[in-house]
């Protein structure tokens, strides 16, 4: 078999024989054969103990080898790893549709067994159908959209008062830096702690806070919110604490409960704790530590239970320093600190944050929205001071201002970005000298960006641009990512 020429359609007829067990014709078989290796991003072939016997170059350069020929006779998993071609040989069992990941690429891969001409499994062959997950963006979105209909449907009926509307889901991102805030998540949903969430304005703590409070063992209970910076500092403790009937002119002749009353068994979110003047957080303090509030104007006190979740945006060890803060407070809201880290610190996660994003802001817009590579890498070149909240102003505009029918390209993305593709210098810090390693990488990333731009997110161009090879430049991603 190793002396057939590895040229596709010749060879393959060869492997299946005149006929195969399913009745494939010799005619048949060279007529398909070459429609899918030409339509594939790769294709391979195994004999029935799981050994290479061919491979077209294509594959061979997805896989970063210089030749097909060092593949041949060796074990498929030695070169591939993550393959399931072993399973297909000895099931017999097609694999139609499969997401392999192989050196941090996401392939989506069919596999076929193959038969002698009695009948016997002689083989296995493999295209890979694509070699990124792009094409699918919108049978992904088709899919998100039902899961969210159906939780929005769950949420309906569930008529729950107070009721959260994020999941930790809704936080979007596979960044270490977004994973590493996913994994102290559910390590505070699992715990009855306080938590501290540390973050510039518009980077999801609110989201992330709902996120805790519905996966927790209070996720039937009420989630309450409360902003300190948007209350008047005079009506902070009324808010917190409630007021009785008659407790100051103007004042309401009912009770009026307080949000640690309209809390009780479930989660208080205190979103820019460090807003709060000194006074209050004397008696907020005492609140936490006794697990009782007293409404303004009254002299009863009432037992509370809630768990505390605070946010914000400012520095308080050194508000602590200064004295604007209390220590005391603050090592009581800090049991566990998860620190979110701004959108310029992730910017790999940008892409699928357009993705959720544009699915939300064209159901407004009641209009069809995506965006290329190349749109992503020019978001990319921007700091990003408001985080999130700023990448969803800039995607509303830019599909405002869209006349592509809603594809948003890199053009469509400069037209809106301030100072189009430029970090503000306001943003940007003296920078310390560095390591040449760093510089050169950091070096070799823009170029792959500007490179992506210039081929508005064509890989095979951007890698003949730079002058390397599509393997190449995929392992130059993978390492960005």
């Amino acid at each position: 078999m190793n002396d057939i020429e590895p040229g596709g359609t010749q060879y393959m007829t060869q492997l299946f024989g005149e006929k195969s067990k399913n009745g494939l014709t010799r005619e048949l078989i060279e007529a398909l054969f070459p429609m899918f290796e030409e339509a594939s991003a790769g294709a391979i072939a195994v004999d029935r103990d799981a050994r290479i016997t061919w491979m077209n170059s294509s594959y061979s350069q997805l896989l970063g080898l210089k030749d097909p020929a060092i593949a041949i006779g060796r074990p498929v998993r030695q070169v591939i790893p993550e393959t399931r071609m072993p399973e297909v040989v000895e099931t017999g069992n097609p694999l139609l549709l499969d997401i392999m990941e192989h050196q941090q690429q996401q392939l989506v891969v069919t596999r076929l067994p193959f038969y002698d001409k009695a009948g016997q499994i002689e083989g296995a062959v493999a295209f890979v159908l694509y070699d990124d997950l792009q094409p699918l963006t919108p049978l992904v979105s088709k899919y998100r959209r039902l899961h969210q209909d159906l939780a929005a449907a769950r949420k309906a009926l569930a008529k729950k008062a107070r009721s959260t509307r994020y999941s930790l889901g809704d936080f979007v991102g596979a960044s270490p830096g977004a994973l590493e805030v996913k994994r102290r998540a559910r390590l505070a949903a699992g715990r009855e702690m306080a938590v501290l969430l540390l973050g510039e304005t518009g980077t999801g703590k609110e989201v992330l806070a709902q996120a805790i409070h519905s996966v927790s063992s209070r996720a039937e209970k009420p989630f309450v919110g409360v902003n300190v910076a948007a209350i008047p500092d005079n009506l902070l403790e009324a808010e917190f604490f409630g007021v009785a009937p008659g407790a100051y002119t103007g004042a309401d002749r009912k009770h009026r409960e307080g949000k640690f009353q309209l809390a009780n068994g479930g989660t208080l979110f205190l979103d820019e704790v460090g807003d709060m003047p000194l006074p209050l957080q004397a008696k907020l303090l005492r609140a936490l530590q006794e697990g009782e509030v007293e409404p303004l104007g009254s002299n009863k006190v009432a037992s509370v239970d809630v768990r505390v979740i605070a946010a914000t945006s400012r520095n308080l060890e050194a508000m602590i320093a200064d004295g604007s803060f209390r220590s005391d407070l603050y090592y009581r809201l800090n049991v566990l600190e998860i620190p979110i880290p701004p959108l310029r610190e992730r910017l790999a996660d940008i892409g699928l944050l357009c993705e959720t994003l544009l699915w939300e802001i064209s159901e407004g817009l009641d209009m069809r929205a995506e965006i290329t590579d190349a749109g992503v890498a020019a978001l990319a070149s921007y700091d990003w001071p408001g985080n999130i909240r700023e990448l969803r102003n800039v995607l509303e505009r830019a599909l405002t201002m869209s006349e592509e029918g809603g594809v948003l390209d890199a053009d469509a993305m400069f037209k809106v970005l301030p100072r189009a593709g430029v970090r503000p210098a306001s943003q940007i810090a003296p920078r310390p000298i560095r390591r040449l390693a760093e510089t050169l990488a950091e070096a070799e990333a823009q170029a792959v960006e500007e490179a992506l731009v210039a081929s508005r997110g064509n890989r095979t161009k951007a890698a003949r641009l730079l002058g390397i090879s599509r393997s190449v430049l995929y392992e130059k991603l993978a390492k960005m990512s």
